[in-house]
């Protein structure tokens, strides 16, 4: 029978993929490692291909990648991966504004490649709890996987409006996979719906003709504006260490407020992918070689209707209170993800402490309340964002979490996640 692992990690995306980096080269060579795998449904490691859009690039700076701030000398840094492809020093002749999503994905799949630890084509069906382990049950009926811990990184469903869902097609769909999908949008009416990032780099991708030239184009956002990422120096203290040990002991109420204040730190769109945008219209109307498209801020989509090959969107105007309407044959909804527990956590839900929204509910480390014996953990990646803040769901702090979860795991400080005085006094 196989030896119970310490940790069981569930989902292999960035975040668990840190922590797999992290494992393998601890700092301290004497330490006794901890036996972990982690498993995945994928037959390899993949990120999002479907949004690989031409010119998509990452909105954080590429050192925060899967180890560098807490482990600068692993052999997964970013640095190690730009020269074992030989281009570290046309990679800083290139001078980027910041390094392509495709680029960063393939040094993820670099750092994947080399890990024994990392189980693809592991469809897991349900985890239990036997009083002693975490019991793993895979869907190829392999004998399950004991684990004294477990860390859920598995990732978040998308998002869709309740009055799309029952339109959902290959001409209505969200844009999570828009890049793997065989699409003619030529001669054809489009409409874009969500105001962020990758609604921005469809536009983009649909002005360059990428999918053929489309005959109209409306882009639809509840937002009152196509609003910047603000990425300024004081904005980017929400992204450290200091500001999550501020954050954290907030009232549930405070924090909900914070984080709505702070949207336009995490979810705006890139003010380089903005500015890209406006000065293609202008120049397209100049031309004259564009499609007409309509750009529709602080409009709320309230139905949806199909019929003779056409979707007839009815939305409300924000601003002056107009109800509105427009024709697409293709509706693209690039509506974010959402928030809900893996079907796989079924037997073990009614022991899982949630808050009111269904969550589950993070202490400091990363580990989520739940009622079962204390020397078995659950940890939970990109679930934290009411508890820890809006640095959560992104890369920025993404080796800084993963640290404090091993170390947490083992009872000792393997890295050094201390740091020094933050540039803003953020508590009395």
């Amino acid at each position: 029978m196989t030896a119970p692992l310490d940790l069981a990690g569930i989902g292999i995306g960035p975040f668990n993929l840190s922590i797999a980096t992290l494992l393998d080269s601890p700092p301290h060579t004497n330490k006794p490692r901890l036996k972990a795998r982690f498993f995945d449904r994928k037959p390899d490691f993949d990120w999002h291909p479907g949004m690989l859009l031409p010119g998509a690039r990452l909105q954080t700076s590429f050192l925060k990648d899967l180890v560098t701030a807490v482990a600068p000398q692993s052999p997964y840094s970013i640095l190690q991966f730009l020269v074992s492809q030989r281009r570290f020093y046309q990679f800083l002749a290139a001078e980027l504004p910041a390094i392509s999503r495709a680029e960063y994905g393939h040094y993820l799949s670099w750092a994947a490649d080399q890990l024994d630890s990392l189980k693809f084509d592991s469809q897991l069906e349900t985890v239990d709890f036997d009083g002693h382990y975490f019991q793993l049950h895979f869907s190829d009926g392999r004998q399950p996987i004991a684990a004294r811990h477990l860390c859920l990184g598995t990732g978040k469903p998308p998002w869709v409006p309740n009055c799309c869902r029952p339109h959902l097609s290959s001409n209505c769909f969200h844009a999570i996979g828009i890049a793997n999908r065989q699409l003619d949008l030529s001669g054809k009416r489009v409409a874009i719906i969500g105001g962020g990032q990758s609604g921005a780099e469809v536009l983009q991708a649909i002005l360059d003709n990428h999918w053929g030239r489309s005959a109209q184009v409306n882009w639809l956002s509840r937002r009152s504006n196509f609003a910047p990422l603000d990425e300024t120096p004081f904005t980017n203290e929400y992204f450290t260490p200091q500001y999550i040990d501020a954050f954290f002991d907030l009232p549930g109420s405070i924090k909900q407020r914070v984080v709505d204040e702070q949207k336009m730190a995490s979810d705006g769109i890139s003010p380089d992918t903005l500015k890209a945008i406006y000065q293609r219209l202008y120049e397209g109307q100049i031309q004259g070689n564009f499609p007409p498209v309509r750009l529709m801020p602080g409009r709320e989509l309230y139905n949806l209707k199909y019929e003779d090959g056409r979707h007839q969107l009815h939305f409300r105007n924000r601003l002056d209170g107009a109800h509105q309407q427009c024709d697409a044959e293709v509706v693209i909804l690039a509506t974010g993800f959402s928030q809900q527990l893996p079907a796989y956590l079924g037997p073990l839900r009614e022991q899982l402490t949630l808050d009111e929204h269904g969550q589950l509910i993070l202490d400091r480390h990363f580990q989520a309340q739940w009622q079962g014996q204390a020397t078995n953990r659950i940890y939970a990646v990109n679930a934290g964002r009411f508890s820890h803040g809006i640095a959560e769901s992104q890369m920025s702090l993404m080796c800084w979490r993963s640290a404090t979860i091993i170390n947490h795991l083992a009872g000792e400080d393997i890295f050094d996640t201390g740091q020094g005085t933050g540039m803003v006094d953020w508590r009395s």
